[in-house]
């Protein structure tokens, strides 16, 4: 089963696509990777979807991705004591630690005293994804006195958000690292990290993880810009989280975020995902506006590895159509001729790597002869994950013997992931990519393919080999 497009589609699944025939329709539609929301549902629900994907998997040949979405540290505010408080813009409010006595017009708990610590005089403190506002004026290491600048009303446990503040927070709470180990022990192929702040966050959550998962580090705060290379050079991949981001900072300011990481993870040749919102009139409508279509395309030029769908698969009306809908939009803009301008415009030089100078190679080679395919047989997913960086008008078979590389390359723009035997010379590995194109549909008697290895075979982070080759 060969999918055209290069750009690859997370599909969440939740109570919309719950059953085993619509994961798979989500796959035939165009689906890469399903993302498991566990700020949501109960590990038997996971569980059970986990168990639907494989079967997928192994009924279609095809490996198929797996990631789940850690809840991370969510803050938020106590009870009132007479339903919702009204919050009057130039009223003070306080916040404290209070927890046993139910909130008014005039105060509420703050349950987080990480937040009193890392307030300054001046800070803003927005409640509900940014709807209510409110500015510090004194604070201690228990509360924090404000006025309201931006009122309205405020209800139970509703969420705090604290931009341009670096939390000391781990972005993994006790239920995260439950989560975790509970995923893992499930074999899941990607984790991503909520909350992230800084790359030592990412360094913290792989001692735990270790081999056995990528790390995908979702940038949702101001302070993770800050830290942006640093970030991306400790993680796996990358999603911009475009949804909390919007919330901390003003939204005319997130495009450009947007355009930001995507370079600044093309320039590492780390996978980016584009999320929140790219489809999200389709949660009730069976066509989007023509606003997202145009923000899905966008990421596309903008060379974005894969793009998400969120409640629009995951509780929308539409699941299926929206998946169907978002590949529509993807092959589309691939095909247009403006795509290649785009994408070869924004390449970044390589390093001076072997692996980097192989790519480019590759890269050169590849349009200079035409080649019906590139191929990178690879261990760990590195040589695969060189040769996208380089974005090539061929498509990347990324032949692997393991199935978690397999699995993990599910994300990787442009990579076909085949499992296949592992091989003991060159000569053996080009006749395997040659019997590989022809029966996976990539080319046919007679034409080249550019092949890209590690030598010796199974070391990981070795790409240090070239070949041309014919079918």
């Amino acid at each position: 089963m060969r999918k055209i497009k290069h750009a690859k589609i997370v599909a969440t699944l939740g109570p919309a696509s719950d059953e085993g025939g619509t994961i798979r329709a989500l796959f035939e539609a165009g689906a890469d990777v399903f993302r498991l929301n566990f700020s949501h549902g109960t590990r038997e629900d996971h569980k059970r979807r986990l168990d639907l994907i494989r079967n997928v998997e192994r009924e279609s040949g095809r490996p198929i991705g797996v990631l789940i979405d850690l809840q991370g540290p969510k803050l938020r505010v106590g009870t009132f004591r007479d339903g919702p408080a009204m919050l009057v813009e130039g009223k003070p409010f306080r916040l404290d630690l209070d927890t046993k006595t139910p909130g008014d017009a005039s105060r509420v708990a703050l349950p987080h005293p990480e937040i009193f610590a890392a307030l300054q005089t001046g800070a803003e403190l927005l409640l509900d994804d940014g709807r209510l506002r409110l500015r510090v004026e004194r604070f201690g290491p228990d509360f924090a006195e404000t006025r309201v600048v931006v009122g309205g009303k405020l209800s139970d446990r509703k969420g705090v958000n604290v931009p341009g503040v670096v939390l000391p927070l781990s972005a993994m709470t006790d239920k995260d690292r439950a989560d975790l180990d509970y995923g893992l022990a499930l074999g899941i192929d990607w984790v991503a990290l909520s909350f992230v702040q800084r790359a030592e966050d990412i360094a913290e959550a792989r001692e735990l993880i270790g081999s056995r998962a990528g790390i995908v580090a979702k940038l949702e705060k101001p302070a993770a810009i800050a830290s942006l290379d640093a970030i991306v050079a400790e993680a796996d991949a990358v999603m911009v989280a475009r949804g909390d981001l919007g919330v901390e900072m003003p939204a005319e300011q997130v495009p450009s975020i947007q355009k930001r990481i995507v370079s600044a993870c093309r320039r590492a040749g780390k996978p980016v995902i584009v999320a929140t919102q790219m489809l999200e009139s389709m949660i009730t409508a069976p066509v989007p506006t023509r606003a997202e279509a145009s923000d899905v395309a966008t990421a596309i030029y903008e060379g974005a590895d894969a793009v998400m769908l969120s409640a629009e698969s995951a509780s929308g009306r539409h699941p299926v159509e929206a998946v169907k809908m978002m590949s529509r939009i993807i092959t589309h803009t691939e095909s247009d001729p403006y795509y290649r301008s785009a994408i070869d415009a924004s390449r970044t030089q390589p390093r001076a790597l072997a692996a980097d100078a192989i790519g480019s190679a590759m890269r050169d080679i590849t349009g200079l002869l035409n080649a019906a395919a590139t191929v990178a047989y690879t261990s760990s997913g590195y040589s695969a994950l060189r040769m996208a960086r380089e974005r090539p008008q061929a498509p990347i078979i990324g032949m692997t013997p393991r199935l978690a590389t397999a699995r993990r390359l599910a994300l990787c723009w442009g990579v076909h992931a085949v499992l296949c035997h592992e091989v003991v010379d060159v000569p053996e590995m080009s006749e395997l990519a040659s019997r590989t194109a022809l029966k996976e549909g990539f080319g046919t008697a007679g034409q080249t393919l550019v092949i890209s290895a590690g030598m010796p075979f199974g070391a990981s982070g070795t790409t240090n080999l070239l070949r041309i080759a014919q079918i």
